[in-house]
Order: structure tokens, then sequence, then C-alpha cells
């Protein structure tokens, strides 16, 4: 892992960088700008001057991150990616904040625990898919060996076997109540317990509890947003289409329709 100040400034680009894409400001402006404004004595600059290169020669940056694997995990590539497809749902903005509340998350006290909850919760929330997702999050270097086994090992147990009860089995609580797992202990008492007590409910429960006794951050969610732009001229065509029928009934009650108005003038 980094050091925390790379973290710090990381969770300061990605959060200035979000606000200027809000602001309609093109991504080269945007960037050119904040490789003045992050701190000098980290790496971020050098950083900032490659996605700016990728940027003026595709247009993108996860390719720029993918390269960067030193510096930025593969996970933070993997949700800029999924976020500049072509034709995907999944917002710019949106992965932005993502990896913002993540460098926040990494500065503090950060758990294999809590980071790979995080990250999962994302993949969950945000539908990124499992297959390469989990690749991307078993390659961050905050897990070790076991870690990455058993994320990996979700791609093929999801759907069939219980999140909750998979992660019970590889917690602590898990021996006290009951046996010895298969595999190595991943999880403690508490996480063990939390997991136990939401077999069979709504996933969202199980990550909302361990969000909360973990401390780790809320995964930021698409929301349905209405655009004024396109909403104003339909409210106006609307109105418009109101008044006309208003008009034609108004003059039905007092005798009849003038349908003189509706011929072309000389026909």
């Amino acid at each position: 892992m980094l050091d925390r100040d790379e973290y710090v400034e990381q969770a300061f680009f990605f959060n200035a960088f979000r606000e200027r894409v809000e602001t309609d400001v093109p991504t080269q402006d945007a960037l050119a700008v904040l490789r003045a404004e992050v701190l000098a004595a980290t790496k971020l600059p050098m950083a900032i001057d490659f996605l700016l290169t990728e940027v003026k020669y595709s247009g993108l940056i996860s390719p720029a991150m993918i390269h960067l694997n030193h510096y930025f995990t593969p996970f933070q590539a993997y949700v800029i990616q999924k976020s500049e497809e072509l034709g995907g749902k999944f917002d710019f903005r949106i992965a932005l904040r993502i990896l913002e509340n993540e460098a926040k998350y990494r500065s503090e006290s950060p758990t294999p625990q809590g980071l790979f909850f995080y990250e999962f919760e994302t993949l969950c929330r945000n539908k990124l898919g499992y297959e390469t997702g989990l690749v991307a999050i078993s390659r961050d270097t905050i897990f070790d060996d076991d870690w990455q086994s058993w994320i990996l090992s979700l791609h093929d147990d999801l759907g069939v076997i219980d999140l909750a009860e998979m992660i019970f089995q590889r917690s602590e609580f898990c021996v006290q109540k009951y046996f010895v797992p298969t595999g190595p202990l991943l999880f403690s008492e508490r996480e063990g317990r939390i997991a136990h007590a939401t077999i069979g409910r709504d996933p969202v429960y199980l990550f909302s509890a361990l969000s909360r006794h973990l401390n780790y951050p809320s995964v930021p969610r698409q929301q349905r947003a209405i655009e004024e732009e396109n909403l104003i001229p339909q409210l106006k065509r609307r109105i418009e289409l109101l008044e006309n029928r208003l008009i034609l009934l108004d003059e039905e009650l007092r005798g009849g329709i003038n349908l003189n108005r509706f011929y072309i003038k000389g026909e």
C-alpha cells in the first residue's frame, strides 16, 4: 500500500475532479488545473500527467490507470473503466465518488475486511459484474494469498451459497459455535456473528450492519435524475395542448367551433 499522504491527496483529487465534471469543465482542463493543486511532495502529480496524456490520445483515463498499477489499484482502474464504457449506465461521477470514499478509508485505518466489503458492495449495488470485478478486488496488495484465493472462489459460489453463510464459515464465531472451518479464518467473531444473524435475509441488511460496525464508508448509489432541460419543454407543450382544448370547448359551448382558422388562406 502507498503512504497515507498519497491516499489523502487521492481523495482530494477524486472529489475535486468530480466537482469540475459536474460543472461541465472539460476533462483535459480539469486535470491540468488539478495537476497544480495537488501536493507536489506526492507521486500524484506524475500520475495526473500520465492521465492527461492518455486523455489527449484516447479521450479516456482508465487505460492510463491500468498501466499505473503500482499507484492505482486494479479495483480503482476497473471502476473508472466501467464508467467509460460506451452505452454503459454506470455514471462517471458516481465512480469518482466511490474512489473518493475508498481513498479516504485507506488514509485512516483500513482493514482487509472493511475494504473487501466496501468494494464487493460496490460491485453489487452498481451491477459492475462479478467475474472481472472479483479479480480486480483480489489483486489489491492489502489481501494476502488466503484472501485472494477466497475472493476468487466467490464467483462460483455466489447464487448457490448465501454470502452471509460464506462469511460465517470463515469466521472465528463459526469455530466457537460449531466446528473448525476447512479454510483459513478471514473474519473475526464480530463479523461472523453479524453474518450468522443475516443468513437467509436480503444482503442489504448484511452490508448495512457491517458498514456500521466496521466503520467503512457507505457505497454511493446511482440516482435517477430528471433533466430540467428535458422536463420544461415537455411541460410547455402539455400546457399549450390544454389551452387549445379549453378554447375548443369554450367555442362549442357558445354555439359551435369556428373552423375558419384551420383553413389555409385562399383555399
